[in-house]
């Protein structure tokens, strides 16, 4: 999935280093649009298939949406957001390299509603107005114990009717004290990473 760069990965994927692929916008304005990607250590983007049942949980269309992915790596959620209409995507990274290659990716498709941070997510996320906007993308890198605090500085983040996705290598569990007041709406696994769709609960 499209993250920051600290995943394992496999033998096959450790012996392909250095050489580019490619990650396929599957909706929207740029449907079919192949992006660009660089083979990064531990640079997972989110695999077609995923995405795809992502955003048919979401809707297809983010039409006038506020979006935030704070761990972009390779942009995959970011741009299919805004190939499906957000009005404004922030796409956080803080490797230089996976940034430069957003900004090059982003002039390639003129997406104006998309903002670049090169920036540490955490710190980022931080800094950000509460309830700012209707859809976080959350894969914090696997294995470095980040999930719980990326939680907690991403959860405020989310609107009222908002959604927070979020992609770990372990389920998330619902009594977990950190996300009560939310509901795990759906899920699913892909190899060894979990997908997960939450949203705030009714308070009536």
């Amino acid at each position: 999935m499209p993250r920051s760069t600290s995943h394992s990965r496999t033998p096959q994927q450790s012996a392909a280093r250095g050489k580019g692929h490619t990650v396929r916008i599957i909706g929207g304005d740029w449907k079919r649009t192949p992006l660009p990607v660089l083979d990064l250590e531990g640079l997972r983007p989110t695999p077609d298939r995923v995405r795809e049942t992502l955003f048919n949980w979401l809707g297809q269309r983010l039409d006038g949406q506020r979006c935030l992915d704070l761990f972009a790596g390779s942009g995959a959620l970011g741009f299919e957001a805004a190939s499906r209409g957000a009005e404004r995507v922030v796409m956080v990274e803080r490797n230089a390299r996976a940034a430069r290659q957003l900004r090059e990716n982003q002039a390639r498709l003129a997406a104006r509603a998309i903002e670049i941070a090169e920036a540490d997510g955490l710190k980022l996320a931080a800094s950000l107005a509460p309830r700012s906007f209707d859809v976080v993308f959350l894969d914090p890198p696997f294995g470095e114990g980040m999930l719980s605090r990326a939680l907690e500085l991403a959860l405020p983040l989310v609107a009222d009717d908002g959604w927070l996705y979020v992609e770990s290598g372990e389920p998330l569990d619902e009594e977990e004290p950190l996300l009560a007041g939310w509901s795990i709406v759906r899920r699913g696994k892909a190899g060894a990473v979990h997908y997960h769709l939450l949203q705030r609960e009714n308070d009536e």
